[in-house]
Parts: structure tokens; sequence; C-alpha cells
């Protein structure tokens, strides 16, 4: 009886081991390859896969400065398609490209889907930091969800926030308004709802928040005065703006411009030197 005693105690502590060690490495494999400078990208007003597609083509494939690893497309719904892409172990900085079906929802419509997605990143793949890049709207909506979703448990905490070509005052152009008739073009009318919540929400922006801001004197769409207004929502010790001045650099050619490309990696990643192959 007492050696059964002895076999029953070896193999109980031999279960009990086995499941810790089960529970934790797997973990701890996990966190190590997955968790660390993760960004994520997101478009802008009637923007598609391509609109940060070549960026993020050139990021990865030209430059070496990340890996694609996810891309999620979310629906006019809200529900969420992601496409996992790279070995189990990702080393590189993972850039995450984000697909919004319904590219002329309101901002607060937008701002509730990337939280949903965010929440998704957490829990599903354990991130607990990332990156923010937005161009145009997806800066408004990026800022919107810094002010409205600070869960540190259900979200992953917002590290850095890069907005390029953002109207934070909105656009002045009428005749725009005349030709974008939909919830996106509402808010993006100087004095709409939208605009005024960011303004009157600033206070609750973390103080440890680091933001970039792009613009460009040629840009129509997002007016250096309306990009400017960023300093009146961001303090200026959190706050890096950067106007570019070459009235031949557009809205839509920010996101295609290797000047650009340099200033988001090396903000991003101020320890690395970010040398462009030419």
């Amino acid at each position: 009886m007492q050696k059964k005693h002895v076999i029953s105690i070896i193999v109980l502590l031999s279960l009990i081991i086995c499941t810790i060690s089960w529970l934790y490495v797997p973990g701890k494999t996990k966190s190590e390859g997955q968790i660390n400078n993760a960004t994520v990208f997101v478009h802008g007003y009637k923007g598609t896969k391509n609109s940060f597609g070549n960026m993020l083509n050139r990021f990865e494939d030209k430059y070496g400065w990340g890996q694609r690893a996810l891309v999620y497309s979310v629906s006019s719904s809200g529900n969420l398609d992601v496409n996992v892409y790279g070995k189990e172990n990702v080393t590189a900085p993972i850039l995450v490209h984000v697909i919004f079906e319904n590219n002329r929802a309101s901002i607060q419509d937008t701002s509730a889907w990337l939280a949903k997605l965010l929440e998704h990143m957490k829990e599903t793949f354990q991130f607990n930091t990332v990156n923010l890049v937005g161009h145009s709207m997806g800066g408004l909506v990026t800022m919107d969800f810094i002010e409205t979703y600070q869960n540190e448990r259900v979200y992953p905490k917002v590290n850095k926030l890069v907005t390029i070509g953002v109207p934070f005052d909105g656009i002045y152009n009428e005749d725009y308004f005349r030709i974008h008739q939909d919830p996106a073009a509402e808010d993006l009318k100087p004095d709409s709802e939208a605009l005024k919540k960011l303004h009157l929400n600033k206070d609750v922006i973390p103080e440890q928040l680091k933001v970039l801001s792009i613009g460009s004197t040629g840009d129509s769409v997002a007016v250096p005065q309306s990009v400017g207004t960023i300093k009146n929502i961001v303090l200026e010790p959190q706050l890096d703006y950067v106007m570019i001045h070459d009235y031949t650099l557009g809205h839509s050619e920010l996101h295609e411009d290797t000047r650009v490309d340099k200033m988001v990696y090396s903000f991003l990643n101020p320890k690395k030197n970010g040398q462009i192959e030419q």
C-alpha cells in the first residue's frame, strides 16, 4: 500500500508540473515574437487597400522596416475578417493593415470599429501596445479612439500616433461638400460635432502619448491651417509637427512620398537609422 501511495504522489506531481509547463511556455513564446512594436495603419475617407498598400509594400519589401503580419478587413456591419501572414514567431516590427468596407461612415462609427479591431488584437494575439498611423480622416478616427477608448484591460495601450494630412479643423473647400454627401463628409465640415468633440475632449489624451503630425503646403484638402490646429489638441511637449513645403505634394500623394516614409519610420523607431535605399 505504501509503495502504491508513493507512486500516486509521483504521478500527481508529474501532472502538476506538466500542466504548469503547458500553461506557461506557450504564452511566453507567443508574447516574445508578437507583441513588440506593432503599428496599425488606418486609411481615410473613401480609402481602400491601396491607400496604405504602397507604403506598406515599401516598408516591408524595399526598406526591410517591418513585416505586414496582419490584414484586417472590417465589414459595413463591423464584422472582422483577419488574415495572418508570416511565421509563428515574428521578429521584425509588425505592420497591421486595416481596410474598412464602409469607407464613408462617420468618425464615431469608424472609431468604434477600430476599437473592436484593437480589442481583437489584444485578446487574440496578446498585443499590449501599438502605434497608430492615420491618413486624412483616418487620423481623426485614431484620435477619437484615443480619446474615447482608454481601458488598457480591453485595448492595447497606444504608444505613438502619426497623423498624415489630417484636417483637424475640417475641410474648408465648400465645393468639396457639393460632391461628397454622406456621414463622413458631414463630420469633415468645419465646426461639425465630431470635430468639436475632438477639441473638447483633448484633456483626456494621455500625457505620455507622443504624436507626429505631417502636412504639406501642396495639400488642397487638408490645408496647412487646418492641419495645424492639432496644436490646439495635443500639448506642445508631446507633439512633433512637420509641414513639408512642396506645392506639388498633394493630399493623396502624402502616403506615396519617400520623405514621409522616413519621417514615419524615424519617429516610430528613433534608435534606428532608417536610411532609404535608392
